[in-house]
């Protein structure tokens, strides 16, 4: 269905009236214009119009209005409201513009798939932008100015072979990992079955078979066409072989799988990243087969992270191109001092990165402690500059290459596929910024940066706190207890509140995000506020609606080999189900505790009860099954 003679892309240089009008009457396919802006909560929004209306409007729709929307139709909590809801959407001609094509709409004149021209924009709401697109396209800006201001304050920077005067433009390079699941609709498989794979590593690398490798292909293929440059696919850790049936057909398909592409400047690969998406869902849709981006669709087994790549750049007068993280030797020093501060700035400020990279309880039924989960606020460098290595307990991973110092970056291990990435980049570089201006400021050298990264808890630093420690080679899981997890690298929220209330918590790190008066102090409440709005409605109408089909669901079983131990563990398991489920003249169930706990207000008390309520129906689950498969 996808031919190479489509029209995938068109450049920015491309965005203006005359080439625009050719290029879409050479592709009249092309039925459908969409204009596209991102919400705080991520949400992109598919605003459809014939083609004729961009067309008829040209000049109009590129250099002033795009389109309306309304405050109903985006999550913006506190800005845009119902008494004064208009949205305006202005086109953004700095980055690519994709067409989105239809498998199931065949255009009857040309025999192609109909297609839709996405064109990404910025949200506007009384003369202000109020959209992610835009906190991040203003947050790189005011970043890159200001990294430039501080490395010629400076006038030598340590680590780097080049001068700051030489610089003529600091840049961002930043980059996406999708991992998702796949499933055959309605066919489910055993979370047994599922976990044991997952512990004897049966599928990771594995080989694709079946529909899942031709939708694999098929996708990593299509992302070529739309330039992207991808540069694998293949299976994760999670997933089971699935099954033949008679027909020859696979059955009983749940695997995970991971799709990597090519770095982009920040607001560009954000936008990859929802292009991305969007093919994976409807290729493997046309395969028969159903994706999930969830960050835990499946308690017990592996997760879906969304490893997200922070680099930063430069181009200096002469047009050569250098990594500002890489040091001139890169066998001498890990980093330079640029590279050192943005690290210990990300750590040091990641409390109030926390809420934005992760907002949603399914985000935190990922992260924990255990299988590779990046739940403590510390780095690794290596061993030796020379002798790169990968650490993948860690939060926030090095990434280097001997052979090529262009490389080098950080991979943010905490993202999942439902993060919001304009805001998580935004903040990751404003976090950055703050170390690095410290880094600078201190004029101290790369061996004493490093010390600084790598100090103990205990020690005074000139940047970062005393009582905390920030790298560690070792596995965070294995050789550390949990306390000393805690004392060291900070204790880890595990509600979507506990996370948010560091916004409070700790005003200091907010105004490292709000430097510069882009990312306001508004407009992370109005993150806030939509996030904890999630929080309550996914709590109240999906999970405890799940756990108490669950619930319910358990009964007892009968059979004549049954024992007076049998008897006693379903008397457990009923206990149990009582106190999660059913209300009693004596007692109050967690599901009736946790709604009133919300209708008063009560923010910590719910959050306390949402932990109770997860640990004990894993305790109810793990009863139930012993107790079933004790029943001959």
């Amino acid at each position: 269905m996808y031919e190479k003679d489509l029209l995938y892309v068109i450049k920015p240089s491309e965005l203006e009236p005359e080439t625009l009008r050719v290029l879409l009457a050479q592709h009249p396919e092309i039925k459908f214009v969409s204009f596209m802006g991102i919400d705080f909560a991520g949400n992109d929004t598919d605003e459809k119009v014939p083609i004729s209306a961009l067309l008829d409007n040209m000049e109009t729709m590129l250099y002033s209005h795009t389109a309306q929307t309304d405050g109903s139709s985006v999550v913006l909590p506190g800005v845009a409201s119902l008494n004064d809801a208009r949205v305006d959407m202005v086109a953004d001609l700095s980055v690519n513009w994709f067409v989105d094509y239809n498998m199931e709409h065949i255009d009857p004149e040309t025999g192609k798939m109909v297609g839709t021209l996405r064109v990404p924009c910025f949200l506007k709401h009384n003369g202000e932008f109020v959209d992610s697109r835009y906190l991040l396209k203003e947050t790189l800006r005011y970043v890159g100015d200001e990294i430039l201001k501080a490395m010629k304050a400076e006038g030598k920077v340590p680590g780097l072979a080049f001068a700051p005067e030489d610089v003529e433009k600091i840049t961002s390079t930043s980059a996406t990992e999708l991992e998702f699941w796949v499933k055959t609709p309605t066919e489910d498989v055993s979370t047994e079955a599922l976990s044991s794979s997952q512990i004897m590593q049966e599928q990771y690398w594995a080989r694709t078979r079946g529909n899942v490798r031709t939708a694999l292909e098929q996708a990593v293929e299509i992302l070529g066409y739309y330039g992207l440059e991808p540069e694998m696919g293949h299976k994760e850790v999670g997933g089971v072989r699935g099954q033949l049936d008679a027909n020859g057909n696979m059955t009983h398909v749940n695997e995970q799988l991971e799709i990597d592409w090519k770095y982009s400047n920040g607001l560009q690969a954000a936008d990859n990243e929802i292009l991305v998406r969007t093919i994976v869902k409807e290729v493997f849709r046309a395969n028969g087969l159903e994706v999930s981006f969830l960050a835990k669709p499946i308690v017990g087994v592996a997760g879906s992270g969304e490893h997200t790549h922070v680099g930063l750049g430069c181009l200096t007068k002469d047009g050569k191109f250098y990594n500002l993280m890489s040091p001139a030797d890169m066998t001498k020093d890990f980093l330079s001092a640029v590279g050192y501060g943005a690290l210990m700035g990300i750590l040091k400020n990641y409390e109030v990165l926390n809420p934005i990279v992760s907002c949603t309880t399914d985000a935190f039924k990922r992260l924990k402690p255990g299988f590779e989960a990046p739940i403590c606020i510390v780095t690794s460098l290596g061993i030796a500059p020379d002798v790169p290595s990968r650490n993948r307990t860690i939060l926030a991973g090095l990434i280097r290459d001997l052979d090529n110092p262009k490389a080098t970056r950080f991979e943010m291990r905490a993202p999942n596929p439902f993060t919001n990435t304009y805001m998580a980049l935004a903040g990751f570089y404003m976090a950055a910024l703050d170390g690095i201006k410290a880094a600078l400021a201190s004029g101290k050298s790369t061996d004493e940066l490093c010390a600084e990264l790598s100090k103990k808890s205990g020690e005074d630093g000139f940047y970062l706190e005393k009582d905390r420690e920030y790298r560690s080679e070792n596995d965070v899981f294995e050789d550390y207890t949990e306390e000393e997890r805690n004392k060291y690298f900070g204790a880890p929220p595990a509600t979507v509140w506990e996370n948010c209330k560091a916004f409070d918590k700790y005003p200091e790190k907010v105004a490292v995000l709000t430097a510069g008066d882009i990312i306001k102090p508004v407009y992370l409440k109005s993150f806030e506020e939509g996030a904890l709005i999630r929080w309550q409605t996914e709590l109240l109408k999906h999970i405890i609606p799940d756990y108490r089909a669950k619930v319910v669901a358990m009964k007892p079983v009968t059979s004549e080999s049954s024992t007076a131990w049998d008897d006693g563990m379903w008397q457990r398991v009923q206990e149990l189900r009582v106190l999660i489920a059913k209300d009693t003249d004596t007692s109050t169930s967690l599901f009736t505790q946790i709604a009133k706990a919300f209708a008063a207000g009560d923010f910590d008390k719910a959050s306390d009860l949402q932990k109770t309520l997860d640990a004990k129906m894993e305790e109810l689950e793990g009863l139930y099954t012993d107790y079933k498969n004790n029943i001959l």
